[in-house]
């Protein structure tokens, strides 16, 4: 029986995984910031600390950390407000990083361990109004790219989860929008905040289900570094990637022949 530890269980993906995680047969210590469970503000190192504690103290071992804990935030680049903008790399980036510090000495001493980093199809791919959400994403996983390859030696396992649209509260009551839009962002960006809203309740995937996938990767053999989650996941991100390769050839004559003239 494995112990996770799973932040932002109040709803969403985090609710399903904790749930998906019990039925399976393993522990959960399940964190919310105000809700029931294990009181954490991932921006916050003494309560960080002590949701470390309190999971040590029932259990003795934690074997997998779920980084969890967000919310989105839209708005274009030059309307936000550099409150709005370090609140969302606080909690959407910075928290994960404390909370993955802090459990890496308990995972060392035991030589095993999985984290579990839930970033988003963004985390890659990004678009108008997107620089404060797919930022720290995009943060968060070039930084547990790099976690992976210093760790693997203690027998830990990093794992970039990237879900595409699921039927959760992430464009209901976990979006925010820049508290002062600049209207002059409005025709270029009110057309995607619409079917953005109008998609909530409706979105294809169900977040049990991909909580199931994501206890598969980890109790896979050799997980995947990354983890799309959704037909339509697989789909934008084949996209991107294609459209990078012919990017990257189309600036191939520009930026190749830098070396020096002999």
């Amino acid at each position: 029986m494995k112990v996770w530890l799973i932040t932002g269980t109040s709803s969403g993906l985090g609710a399903a995984l904790a749930r998906a995680v019990e039925d399976h047969g393993d522990a959960v210590v399940a964190t919310t910031r105000d809700g029931e469970g294990v009181r954490l503000d991932v921006t916050d190192p003494s309560s960080v600390a002590g949701a470390v504690a309190a999971a040590m103290e029932t259990h003795g071992r934690i074997d997998v950390l779920v980084n969890n804990a967000g919310y989105g935030q839209l708005g274009a680049l030059e309307e936000l407000k550099d409150a709005e903008l370090r609140e969302a790399f606080e909690t959407n980036l910075f928290g994960a990083l404390t909370l993955t510090r802090a459990v890496l000495p308990i995972m060392r001493a035991q030589h095993a361990g999985h984290i579990v980093q839930m970033s988003s199809v963004v985390g890659v791919t990004s678009g108008p109004g997107g620089s404060a959400y797919a930022g720290p994403k995009a943060a968060l996983e070039a930084v547990s790219e790099a976690l992976a390859a210093e760790v693997a030696q203690f027998g830990i396992k990093v794992t970039i989860v990237e879900p595409g649209p699921f039927r959760t509260d992430f464009s209901g009551r976990s979006l925010r929008f820049a508290a002062v839009p600049n209207e002059a962002y409005a025709p270029l960006l009110a057309p995607a905040t619409a079917a953005f809203k109008a998609s909530h309740g409706t979105q294809p995937n169900d977040p049990y289900r991909g909580a199931q996938a994501i206890i598969a990767a980890v109790e896979a053999e050799h997980p995947p570094l990354r983890l799309p989650l959704g037909s339509e996941a697989f789909g934008w991100l084949r996209a991107y990637l294609t459209g990078r390769l012919d990017a990257l050839a189309a600036a191939e004559v520009l930026g190749r022949d830098t070396a020096y003239l002999d």
